[in-house]
């Protein structure tokens, strides 16, 4: 094993870009603007010339590294193919392959970006006591990765870890961004939160959160149920229920030795976790009713410990 590698993490505004030791040490971080210009014809161009200048400016050799890691939005086959980045503007291609001739030859490992945040979790943050996880992203939607034995599981085509979109409930007449109804996504994300939160508020005003009508956040719903509003706190055992429920389901099929929460709605915190741990607790197949648990701990970093350890873990 080299002693350096990059974990590049590559979004629809800017690219994070981490400079570490194989151990897992952050050296360096920075940002990049994603030039989506041209089908983002520039982009892998442009991360690889960042990543000569750092090599310039600590007077290191690509020999010296042990390959890059790559976190891309969109679904990632496990030879390093990629099947659309609709936000990147990028069509099917070999990115590992296309990016090592761009880059010395050095090795390049792809991944889905919210499969790769998870590895980050495992490897470093919140489930790095574990080596099978499933970490669960509420943000303005719902986002996942599962990680068995301490690798992704990415399904026969990057579908794997999709839970956003299971079904959840027969009734809803509103139609989920995937052009389905009543999926995760629609309860447990900060849009969702919103969402059962006005819904309460059509039927009982008697509340704080009417206050703060249609300009309320997820964020002063957690707030208001910590305070003891009433209506706040149903509305977050309502979506902790979908949330917790969803997690049984999970397990029954992976049996994770812990759950990761992260994302913006997880800032929540402890409270957040005990809600679903109760519905889980109640709903989950007893040999799965260890699993644990816990706040993500690497925020926006997780995307570039996790291409890290795409190469580290080869």
């Amino acid at each position: 094993m080299k002693k350096y590698c990059f974990g590049v993490d590559v979004g629809g505004t800017t690219v994070k870009i981490g400079f570490l030791k194989t151990d897992g040490t952050m050296l360096d971080k920075w940002e990049i603007k994603t030039n989506t210009e041209n089908a983002g014809e520039l982009i892998l161009e442009d991360i690889c010339k960042a990543l000569d200048e750092k090599l310039a400016e600590a007077e290191i050799g690509f020999e010296e590294i042990e390959g890059v890691g790559i976190g891309l939005p969109g679904p990632v086959l496990s030879d390093g193919t990629v099947l659309k980045c609709v936000n990147l503007g990028w069509g099917v291609f070999n990115v590992e392959e296309k990016m090592s001739q761009m880059f010395h030859g050095v090795k390049i490992k792809a991944g889905n970006d919210a499969n790769v945040a998870a590895l980050g979790e495992n490897w470093k943050g919140g489930g790095k006591n574990y080596h099978d996880i499933v970490m669960i992203t509420l943000g303005t939607g719902v986002g996942g990765g599962v990680i068995i034995d301490n690798k992704i599981l990415t399904g026969y085509n990057g579908g794997a870890g999709e839970i956003g979109h299971m079904h959840m409930n027969d009734q809803e007449t509103e139609v989920c961004g995937c052009g389905k109804k009543g999926c995760l996504e629609q309860y447990a994300s900060a849009t969702g939160v919103v969402r059962l939160a006005k819904r309460f508020m059509e039927k009982d005003k008697n509340t704080k959160m009417t206050e703060l009508g249609d300009e309320i956040t997820a964020k002063d719903v957690f707030d208001l149920a910590k305070e003891g509003d009433a209506g706040a706190e149903a509305v977050v055992c309502q979506m902790a229920d979908y949330l917790g429920r969803a997690m049984s389901h999970i397990a029954a099929v992976v049996n994770p030795q812990a759950f990761i929460i992260g994302g913006g709605v997880s800032k929540a915190g402890q409270y957040l976790i005990d809600a679903v741990k109760s519905t889980y607790q109640k709903t989950c197949f007893s040999a799965c009713s260890e699993a644990k648990v816990h706040l993500a701990e690497l925020g926006n970093d997780a995307g570039m410990y996790g291409a890290a350890a795409l190469v580290v873990g080869e």
